[in-house]
């Protein structure tokens, strides 16, 4: 039963069922069921195989079946076509499948005719196939619409039939016209529609007749007839009933005719006035036929258009009028050749609107396509002449009569006449014949017709062309009369008759007015002239040829003629049933000249094909009877003319009339005796074949062999049927005989005669088509005898000539095609010499083409008849015959169609990879055919093991180049599989053979390799991938063959097994192959495979005694196989398992557990590399992965080259996201391989051969390059050294110049150009769902350039999707790490550098100090603070400690990749006093570089940065900063409870004593250094200072007013260790009791959390910057920075943690300080409100980076504006460059650069350079790049990095900015301030000897020495123009003085804001102290 209702199954036990589904019902019961019965609707089928697993075939059309099916299988692949936006062919397929289900219908509605059925099938076939085609399905072979079952026929037939399936043309007429060597394909004619839509171009005001017909313009001639449509005034139709049905089908038109230059012309003739504008002219009542105008529309034009199309397409026609009436005949093809001289274009573009469609196929076949056209009443309008195809049937009998021209007398009239010609048919009796004149098709015909009258022209020409459709009883006796009259303008209007003209239709012999011009003698009469007598005139001469034959007519007749009138027509005749010639009809009267007979048969062939096959029954019965009349006079001529006859009908034109031919010889033919002469003839023609120079009419004969046969046969059955069988002996002896006249012809040596090659080939195209005939009167036996006789009689020798070759085959073919070859008997006799001549030819490689078709035919016929035993007898022949000669040939095509070259032999241009599936088709029908009977013999029939091995290795070979040649197409699945089962079955029989015959002693490594071999290609098959195909093609495969890889599988393990001890020869050969059939996703394959890598290792191990080989080649392998897209988690785990499993039981089992294990884990590395390359994964992803591998691949397996590999893909990954950091340190692991020798290499990945030396120079200077690229100039520096070693050690001094002069760029790019410093971030990869090299694994990662925490938050965010952000630092615990889910943990951290001497070094500029702080760095940290025990509420430093976590590398970045794993954590906790001297130790530290620069005028010029930094210190000292450390640490109860802390307690002191002295020393200098309108705030600095070290005598004893006493702290220039990684930094709030931190970014600094649902849970955690954490928010109360600042509080500096941990590395651009971004997904916590307007809260934090810092902030008030003294200072340090000069900088753009951040311009004025001191200049060289980070030792330990700049957009971080940071330039290619071309050389090079000897000042900790700083004088205004804060090198204390240098350009900081200015430096300092001690 069919489900015709979706039922939900909703009732208990109820049953679900859908639309279409089957049910197949057991029991049906009264009450309630599983489902309702109404539901479902009964449908008949056969149930077969009944039981558990039945199978339903429905009773119904195969096709409705079918296209059930691929509807349901189309239907999901419909939907997925929209998923994936392919929306057009989405459209395309549903529309299909609609006209589908719609035709479905009409054939299961059972109201289809035949006809229409088979119509229906054909459209739905065209539409399935189409449909497969665009969705990726398997091409389905069919024959007459149906599938094809491939069991059913041979192997070659289902090939032809894919093929031709495959080209969109039927199998069967594919078949016919391979089959049959007759050029018997009918030309298919075409049919021109044309429809006339309307005429708009109606200004006539008359009624028109439009006449359409074709043109061909080359022969200047009509084509077709007229097409005629009479319209009225008003342009419409004159009959009514013709609206709308103005339509012409133009018939029969050839290829040949559609080639022509054809044109549609149409014509208009008006009927009415005489002139059309004239009124005068004529009366109105007269009408006259007027020709008016023209239309012409190339068909080239058009063809192209309708030819595509399958529907009408319209076209205007624009109507041009004649100038000249004398050129009316020829307007259209002036208007085509463009003579615009002689027409009249119209006004308009209308005219006459056409529509034309293009139609195929013969009449029958359209007027059932198109039954619409012809229920539209269409006017067939026939071709002038007949068709190119004749047809039996056709009847016609039309005369077409073209009235030319005439030439008439004036007649004594003053102008000339306007002459009409009307035309009548009379009979013999004078009777005019209605309905006998046709003007066009469309109209009826009648009686009489009026020509189209010229204006004025005594010598019209008309060339009208009219249609006479006579009846054929009428035509004799007929005859035209032609009545010419003057039609008169004036007012009568009368026509006069003044002439006329007349011909008969026959002549007196009988023949029809001929097809030529005539012209007419005109006869004289009037008006009043009646021609009722007609005899009168009938006798006088029509005509020239007439008169001459009748010279003595009387003068004295009633018509005169005319003599200098003429008349001229044409005729044409196209009739089936008249002749016009003489010869013809003399034939068919013979009788009445029997003395002519022998010259009327010679001239019956000079009678046109046309006349013959008019007549063919009648010619062919006067022929024999002839023949009987007088045989042995008459025989040869009448057999000559039958033979003409004969081949006559070989024609294409005539070739319809054959069955005219066939049913005469059936059912008219009575010549019983003409055999004998038949015979007689044809074996005297033979016979003379050998003597014979022209053999025309021999050839002509053998040409005719077929029916002549046929007249034979048929004449001796009639005379058999006569006599009762009389004769019958000498019958077959005359046929016997005549057999050997046939064999004599084709044994004839013919290559020295080119016409006895003609003779032979026109014998053997007959001679097949004789075979049937002879069966009517021969056994099949004899007839079988007498072929294998005429084809064994053909030479052997392939020698004689290509041309007799082929036809020699094709004879051959069609023998083999014969319905004589289908009878078992007759093959067993005729099959050996078929199979002698093909085997001959494959020998030689000739003709293959015609070849394989034979060899298909004949396996084509064994598979349809292989019940039969004899079948088996004939596959024997066969396998002996061809077998080895197949497989010979195929291997040479293949080894051809691989190198692309012409087959050999072949005759038509055919593809080679046709002719190859022609050749495997045939060996694989072949194959199918045999038994295992037929394999036994075959091997029993090798004479030695050399032959079986030969005949082994060809099979296997074509075998192979079967899987690997893609032979058939992706979409002929059927082929494919087929093939495939053919194979296995093969091999199935053939592996015993070769397990008997080549193991042990006889073993054979070729051959046993090459069956290996090809069971790893068959397995790894395409078409075999079961688990790719959709479940119901998986399904039809299981089922029909099974899984054909497991089969194969078995049949390899077994072999292995058989091998024994030979198995060591396949190692590690086969392992690749084995390794690769392993991975096929197969459970069973695998489980049968693995396992004999353990044998593999097994057998290695007893040889070897161990398995190296096996460990190589195995790893080798699959890293290739795998990233091939091969294998899969499954695999991994049952590798693993299975071989571990074996490898227990070993001796050897460590090793072999351990090599197992490694593969497993390169096997995990292998899929995480694969999934992340064929995703859309992101770079970072790719390169980790890569990284991963490469790094395993060197140590664990120390595989070389598949690590050089992976170095250059990774490297390639770094270029292509422009890591050009990392992709130098990639290439540096190749490089650190390469030796500097001249080993030779081989050719390797991209490098060409060469030697070790230049593979390495070159990888050298690209990884220099790369280094350029990334900035890293500092790693490159040592590879120039090392280049330019070896260049100078082989005195390449050129190369040794070029590495020099770019090493000394590279040291010019480290001072000159600006680089970025990165932020680097610790990651951690949480749970099982990340790939294998992330997870649970922790990295730290360096940023991008301009990467804030946000930014890499989301890029890692959108790298994972499915990832969920943790949102807090602390250790995931377990559950997380095994969970199914994949968690993110990312904050932001420190780097902490190895200890650098470069960094403690004082006078190094920041901008080289930079690099060594963020590269080559390992150790990395976050702190975060917490309280141990109560806190203090009035002094909460008491129990303020931090937790610091340092995280150490695996390896130091930069590197090969931009993060590395952790590798370890330490944990430590500083306590508050430690952290307290941490802080107080960096100021100080800070104070003394910054005090020293400006003392050694490394600054000099411009002292705002020193007087903010005291001011900072002294300030936040003076308001409680150092003091709440003595409150905290210097208390007496702190003491005694913490004796531990005795010595750093004095520490403490002894720092904060030191800092009092170097404020001091500062103040000194900053007294010589002030300007004089800053003195306030100098004398503010001192005074808060006094208060500062007076607060501080109370807290530390032996600290005095002169700053003496026994702890006299270290000199202010002493040389320091290295600096503390746990040294902090100060940060004061002026007048604030508490330490605060400021500022802090909520943005860029804080763990992820989700803003909705955790504010609520600020209270538990709250993260503020890189790795600060604050547990409660009480901390973060005190951490928290006042956004607000008093605008009024000039003078109010904070001491700002400069490098906090606390912070990131860079700050965000002010905009963003106070509003964090809330997009992300995981959300920054935000402050409570109550907290953000704290303004007395301080605290001490610790510092960043470990760099000396300054201690001089800006404040930021709301707006993120510093306030206006510190814009102040902020101008006086910029100097006289203003933003505003800028001339890149718009007017707004300069506003924004004057409200500039003022941490921004701190690092504009500090990072520069300083000036080289004159002494060193001097006395040394420049200061060498340390050893430590730039020599190779340090450098190449596979650390890499782009190095990035230090600010971010140009403005550094408020929370990290310090004196030492670098510049922030927006110019990269800025020069530079320090460099000897700045300063003048009178000042670079003259220096006193003091200054020599001293290079620094001596500087004394009292303020009371004034001597130290009195030689310190400051320059006059020299502040002002020192380019950026630099001083020229000069002598102060001589005072020397000289023109400064120019200034150099300012370096731009980017994304700055300061505030508009005062105008002058003095106004602008005296503004900014007014603003700043205002509110004071």
């Amino acid at each position: 039963y069919w489900i015709i209702c979706n039922f939900r199954g909703s009732v208990t036990q109820g049953l679900a069922l859908e639309v279409g589904e089957t049910v197949q019902i057991l029991e049906k019961c009264e009450g309630k069921g599983v489902f309702p019965a109404s539901y479902v609707h009964l449908k008949k089928a056969i149930v077969t195989n009944r039981g558990p697993h039945e199978t339903v075939v429905p009773l119904e059309d195969p096709i409705v079946t079918e296209v059930t099916s691929t509807l349901q299988e189309w239907a999901l692949l419909w939907k997925q076509l929209y998923v994936k936006h392919k929306v057009d062919l989405f459209y395309k397929v549903r529309h299909v499948m609609m006209e589908l289900i719609d035709l479905r219908r009409q054939l299961l509605s059972g109201h289809l005719t035949q006809d229409q059925s088979r119509d229906v099938k054909r459209h739905i076939t065209v539409r399935l196939d189409w449909g497969n085609e665009h969705l990726g399905l398997d091409l389905v072979p069919r024959k007459e619409f149906e599938m094809v079952d491939e069991d059913q026929i041979s192997v070659s037939d289902l090939y032809k039939m894919v093929r031709h399936t495959c080209s969109h043309t039927g199998f069967m007429t594919a078949l016919m016209d391979t089959r049959h060597g007759e050029p018997c394909r009918v030309p298919v004619p075409h049919h021109l529609l044309v429809n006339l839509k309307s005429f708009t171009y109606n200004s006539i005001g008359e009624d028109t007749d439009i006449f359409f017909s074709l043109y061909d313009l080359r022969e200047g001639k009509t084509l077709s007839e007229k097409f005629m449509v009479r319209l009225n005034k008003n342009g419409g139709p004159k009959n009514p009933e013709k609206v709308d049905r103005l339509c012409a089908l133009f018939t029969d038109l050839s290829n040949k005719d559609m080639k022509r230059d054809l044109y549609i012309v149409s014509q208009v003739i008006r009927t009415g006035r005489m002139l059309l504008n004239d009124s005068k002219k004529g009366p109105p009542h007269i009408q006259y036929r007027r020709p008016y105008g023209c239309a012409v529309l190339a068909m080239s034009d058009v063809l192209q258009t309708i030819s595509e199309l399958k529907e009408e397409k319209d076209f205007v026609l624009k109507v041009y009028t004649c100038n000249n009436e004398n050129e009316w005949y020829q307007i259209h093809e002036n208007i085509i050749r463009k003579s615009s001289t002689k027409y009249t274009a119209p006004s308009t573009n209308y005219g006459l609107i056409i529509s034309l469609q293009l139609l195929r196929g013969d009449m029958e076949q359209v007027r059932r396509e198109n039954p619409l056209i012809f229920s539209r009443g269409v006017a067939i309008t026939r071709k002038l002449g007949f068709p190119d195809v004749i047809m039996p049937g056709d009847i016609r009998n039309d005369l077409y009569l073209t009235l030319e021209r005439g030439d008439f007398e004036r007649g004594g009239k003053s102008v000339q006449k306007n002459i009409e010609v009307t035309i009548y048919v009379l009979y013999a009796d004078g009777e005019i014949l209605k309905d006998c004149i046709s003007l066009g098709s469309g109209e009826p015909n009648v009686p009489e017709h009026r020509s189209f009258v010229l204006y004025h022209n005594n010598s019209p020409r008309w060339s009208e062309v009219i249609k006479l459709p006579i009846p054929i009883d009428r035509f004799r006796g007929s005859h035209l009369r032609f009545e010419f009259r003057h039609c008169s303008t004036k007012d009568k209007g009368e026509k006069k008759l003044f002439g006329f003209a007349f011909t008969p239709l026959m002549r007196e012999d009988g023949t029809t007015l001929s097809d030529e011009s005539h012209e007419l003698y005109v006869y004289k009469c009037d008006e009043n002239t009646t021609f009722s007598n007609h005899a009168l005139y009938l006798g006088l001469p029509c005509c020239k040829e007439d008169f001459n034959s009748c010279p003595n007519i009387p003068s004295s007749l009633i018509f005169q003629r005319s003599m200098k009138e003429t008349f001229w027509i044409s005729t044409q005749l196209s009739s089936t049933k008249l002749t016009q010639n003489v010869d013809l009809l003399a034939l068919l009267k013979w009788k009445a000249h029997p003395d002519r007979v022998m010259d009327i048969l010679g001239r019956l062939r000079h009678v046109s094909g046309e006349e013959i096959v008019k007549f063919l029954q009648d010619i062919l019965d006067t022929l024999f009877s002839i023949l009987d009349d007088n045989t042995d006079k008459y025989g040869p001529l009448v057999f000559q003319s039958l033979v003409f006859i004969i081949n006559l009908l070989r024609d294409s034109k005539y070739y319809h009339f054959r069955p005219v031919m066939d049913t005469y010889i059936q059912k008219h033919f009575a010549g019983a005796l003409a055999y004998k002469e038949l015979i007689r003839c044809l074996k005297w023609y033979m016979d003379r074949s050998a003597e014979v120079v022209r053999q025309d009419h021999i050839q002509e004969a053998m040409r005719a062999l077929e029916y002549l046969f046929k007249f034979i046969i048929q004449s001796r059955i009639l005379y058999s049927r006569a006599t009762c069988g009389m004769e019958e002996e000498q019958f077959r002896t005359s046929i016997q005989e005549l057999f050997q006249s046939i064999r004599f012809v084709l044994s004839l040596d013919s290559r020295n005669s080119e016409t006895l090659i003609f003779t032979q080939a026109a014998l053997l195209n007959s001679f097949p088509a004789i075979f049937d005939e002879l069966l009517q009167m021969f056994t099949v036996q004899e007839v079988a005898e007498f072929v294998r006789g005429t084809l064994g009689s053909m030479p052997s020798t392939v020698h004689i000539g290509q041309s007799m070759d082929v036809v020699k085959l094709q004879s051959i073919a069609r023998t083999v095609d014969s319905q004589l070859f289908s009878f078992p008997e007759s093959r067993r006799i005729l099959l050996p010499v078929v199979l002698h001549h093909i085997h001959l030819h494959l020998r030689q490689q000739k003709e293959l083409l015609i070849c394989s078709g034979i060899l298909s035919s004949i396996f084509s016929i064994i598979k349809t008849s292989s019940l039969d035993t004899s079948v088996q007898e004939e596959v024997e022949m066969m396998v002996e015959s061809l077998l080895d000669v197949l497989l010979q040939t195929l291997l040479s095509i293949m080894s051809k169609s691989q190198s692309q070259e012409a087959v050999r032999g072949q005759r038509c241009p055919q593809c080679t990879a046709e002719i190859t599936g022609e050749y495997v088709s045939c060996l694989l029908s072949l194959l199918r055919q045999m038994t295992d009977i037929h394999f036994q013999h075959l091997m029993e029939n090798f004479q030695s093991k050399d032959e079986l091995k030969e005949f082994l290795l060809k099979l296997l070979c074509v075998f192979r180049n079967l899987m690997k040649l893609s032979i058939f197409p992706r979409d002929w699945n059927i082929m494919r599989l087929l093939t495939s089962n053919i194979i296995l079955t093969t091999v199935q029989y053939l592996s015993p053979a070769l397990h008997k015959n080549f193991t042990e002693a006889d073993f054979d490594f070729k051959v046993w390799n090459s069956y290996f071999s090809l069971a790893v290609l068959y397995i790894n098959q395409p078409s075999l991938q079961l688990e790719n195909l959709s479940p119901a093609k998986r399904k039809k495969v299981l089922d029909k063959y099974g899984d054909m890889r497991v089969m194969m599988t078995y049949e390899l393990f077994s072999m292995w097994q058989n091998l024994g001890e030979n198995k060591i020869h396949f190692i590690p050969g086969m392992i690749g192959p084995f390794l690769g059939v392993t991975l096929v996703p197969q459970v069973e394959v695998r489980n049968i495979m693995i396992p004999i890598f353990h044998d593999m290792m097994d057998w290695e191990q007893r040889k070897n005694g161990n398995f190296k080989q096996v460990e190589a080649e195995l790893i080798d392998k699959l890293d290739s196989l795998v990233s091939e897209g091969k294998g899969d988690e499954n695999y991994r785990e049952l590798f693993g398992l299975l071989l571990l499993e074996k490898i227990e039981q070993e001796t050897w089992r460590e090793t072999g557990i351990s090599f197992v294990t490694s593969v497993t884990r390169l096997m995990e590395r292998l899929l995480d590399y694969r999934d992340c390359m064929k995703g859309d994964e992101t770079e970072n992803k790719k390169i980790g992965c890569t990284v991963n591998l490469l790094n395993f691949y060197k140590s664990e397996i120390n595989k070389e080259e598949m690590y050089i590999r992976y170095i250059h893909k990774l490297c390639d990954m770094h270029l292509q996201a422009e890591n050009y950091t990392e992709a130098a340190f990639t290439l540096l692991l190749y490089w650190e391989l390469l030796q500097w020798d001249e080993r030779p290499l081989k050719e390797f990945l991209h490098y060409p051969a060469q030697t070790e030396w230049h593979r390495k120079e070159g990888l050298c200077r690209k990884v220099i390059h790369y280094f350029n690229k990334g900035k890293c100039w500092e790693y490159g520096i040592p590879l120039c050294r090392e280049l330019a070693f070896q260049y100078e050690s082989l005195y390449d001094y050129q190369s040794l110049s070029w590495i020099r002069k770019m090493e000394a760029a590279y040291y010019d790019n480290i001072m000159e150009q600006q680089r970025l410093e990165p932020e680097f971030f610790r990651v951690g990869f949480y749970g099982r769902k990340f790939p294998f090299f992330l997870r649970n694994k922790e990295f730290v990662c360096r940023g991008h350039d301009y990467e804030r925490l946000e930014a890499f938050q989301q890029r890692m965010l959108g790298e994972f999707p499915q990832a969920i952000a943790m949102q807090h630092p602390n250790q995931p615990d377990e559950a997380i790490l095994q969970c199914d889910a994949q968690y993110l943990q990312i904050y932001a951290v420190t780097p902490v550098p190895d200890s650098v001497t470069v960094l403690q070094m004082d006078r190094v500029p920041d901008r080289i100090k930079s690099f060594y702080r963020v590269n080559n760095v390992r150790r990395f940290r976050y702190d975060r603070p917490f309280h141990k025990g109560p806190k203090d509420r009035d002094n909460e430093f008491k129990s303020l400690w931090i937790e610091r976590t340092t995280l150490i590398l695996t390896h130091p970045l930069p590197g090969i990749s931009r993060w590395f794993e952790v590798e370890k954590r330490e944990l430590v906790e500083v306590s508050p006093l430690e952290n307290a001297i941490s802080v107080v130790e960096n100021k100080n530290q800070e104070l003394r570089t910054l005090i020293s620069q400006y003392q050694h005028k490394q600054l000099h010029g411009n002292i705002n940065l020193l007087s903010m930094t005291l001011n900072g210190v002294i300030d936040a000292a003076v308001n409680g900063g150092i003091a709440r450390y003595q409150e905290a640490f210097f208390d007496k109860e702190y003491i005694t409870s913490h004796p531990e802390d005795t010595e750093k307690i004095t520490q403490l002191k002894d720092l904060m004593q030191e800092q009092v002295h170097i404020l001091g020393v500062g103040l000194a200098v900053h007294e010589k250094l002030v300007h004089p309108e800053m003195r306030p705030l100098h004398k503010k600095l001192i005074d808060q200072f006094q208060m500062m070290r007076s607060s501080l005598c109370h807290g530390l004893p032996g600290l005095d007013k002169s700053g003496s006493g026994p702890n006299t702290p270290r000199g202010i220039l002493a040389t320091h260790g290295p600096m503390s990684p746990e040294s902090f930094k100060l940060m004061h709030r002026h007048r604030s009791a508490t330490p605060v931190l400021t500022p802090v970014r909520n943005s860029s600094s804080s763990l992820s959390s989700h803003n909705s649902s955790e504010m609520g849970n600020v209270g538990n955690l709250l993260i503020l910057a890189d790795g600060m954490v604050v547990e409660h928010p009480e901390d973060f109360y005190r951490m928290q920075v006042s956004e607000k600042r008093d605008s009024q509080r000039g003078n109010a500096f904070v001491a700002s943690l400069s490098s906090s941990s606390l912070s990131s590395t860079h700050s965000a651009p002010s905009q963003m300080i106070n509003s964090a971004p809330s997009t992300i997904r995981v959300g920054s916590p935000s402050l409570p409100d109550k907290y953000r307007h704290n303004r007395e809260m301080l605290m001490l934090l610790p510092p960043h980076r470990d760099r000396p810092s300054s201690a001089m902030y800006t404040n930021i008030t709301d707006n993120g504006q510093p306030p206006n003294f510190q814009r102040a200072l902020f101008h006086q340090v910029i100097g006289p460059c203003k933003p505003c000069s800028d001339p890149n900088l718009s007017v707004a753009e300069k506003g924004q650069h004057l409200s500039m951040h003022f941490d921004a311009f701190h690092h504009q004025v500090s990072d520069l350079p300083p000036a080289l001191p004159a002494r060193s200049l001097r006395k040394s060289p420049l200061h060498p790049i340390p050893a430590s980070p730039t020599s190779p030792q340090s450098i190449l330990d596979g650390s890499n990095s782009n190095l990035s700049g230090s600010a971010s957009s140009g403005v550094s971080s408020l929370s990290e900015s310090n004196f030492g940071g670098p510049a922030s330039s927006s110019d990269p290619t800025a020069s530079r301030t320090d460099t000897l071309e700045s300063v003048p050389s009178s000042q670079a090079w003259t220096t006193d000897q003091e200054d020599l000897d001293s290079p620094y000042q001596p500087v004394r900790y009292s303020v009371s020495e004034p001597e130290v700083l009195d030689g310190v004088k400051p320059p006059p205004c020299r502040s002002h123009s020192a380019p950026g804060g630099v001083t020229p090198a000069q002598d102060s204390l001589i005072g020397q003085s000289a023109a400064p240098p120019p200034p150099a350009p300012r370096p731009m900081p980017r994304k700055i804001s300061q505030p508009i200015i005062a105008a002058t430096k003095d106004e602008q300092a005296k503004v900014a102290w007014e603003h700043g001690i205002g509110e004071e």
